[in-house]
């Protein structure tokens, strides 16, 4: 959309094939993950129901299906070219890297799950053969990172609350720096956004600067007054405030574009 390449049937189709191959590989890493997770998210009381810690998969047959669905990403990533082959690597190396051990690192963990949707915007980029803006992958990044903290504060209240061991990270995190660090990603995160619809579009783009501040502040609403975000999936897809915040940029978005 922001390449204005929307009525090309090809990049369609590069678009979708990308999206495929990076739903792959994230399940497989998915798998491996909860592969080493097992017995922790016995433990836990949403995480216990994960089809591994529940014996619903077998840990053989999870190897199997996360092989295939490696080999099955690398595939189309390597018919879409060899940057989005080297691309797709990266992600595979990194999400590995975040299982066996970086997971565990203080701060790292979250700066690692940033990159990896850094990866992700890069990759769709190189795949249908438009140039990217370095404001749009701060945008990814700092909203990842956002996302990341959000999720870490819900893990945090449920330790507090001794219903949930924490994992191995959070014994270096506390509620009030999180916080202080939400608060701040967020404003970065909506004046990097704003520069990036100025400066890399139109001055008709700051239309849609306040649809995404309503849902970076809906968001933080929720997560501060309900303690929501350990599940930033079920936050962003149940709340309507948000669902309509992002819906507004989008209709904006397009329009404006479509006219400018």
């Amino acid at each position: 959309m922001f390449a204005a390449e929307l009525g090309d049937a090809v990049r369609w189709g590069e678009a979708a094939a990308v999206f495929v191959s990076y739903c792959a590989a994230s399940s497989a890493a998915y798998l491996v993950n909860d592969l080493r997770d097992a017995e922790d998210d016995r433990l836990h009381p949403v995480k216990r129901y994960r089809p591994i810690a529940r014996g619903e998969l077998q840990p053989e047959h999870a190897l199997v299906l996360a092989a295939v669905l490696a080999a099955g990403a690398l595939a189309i990533a390597a018919a879409l070219g060899f940057a989005s082959l080297l691309l797709l690597l990266a992600f595979v190396a990194l999400q590995l890297g975040y299982s066996l051990g970086l997971k565990r690192i203080v701060f790292v963990d979250v700066v690692v799950i940033a990159g990896l949707f850094v990866i992700r915007a890069t990759a769709g980029a190189a795949a249908v053969d438009v140039p990217i803006s370095g404001w749009l992958l701060v945008c990814t990044a700092l909203l990842a990172l956002f996302l990341g903290l959000a999720k870490r504060r819900g893990e945090l209240v449920l330790v507090h609350a001794d219903v949930t061991p924490g994992r191995q990270a959070l014994a270096g995190y506390s509620l009030r720096l999180v916080d202080v660090l939400l608060n701040s990603v967020a404003a970065a995160t909506a004046a990097a956004y704003a520069v990036y619809a100025v400066a890399a579009h139109t001055a008709w783009m700051a239309l849609t600067v306040p649809f995404v501040v309503v849902g970076l502040g809906r968001y933080l609403f929720l997560v501060h007054r309900h303690d929501l975000g350990e599940e930033p999936e079920h936050v962003l897809l149940s709340d309507r405030v948000i669902l309509g915040a992002v819906a507004g940029w989008a209709i904006v978005s397009a329009v404006v574009l479509a006219l400018t």
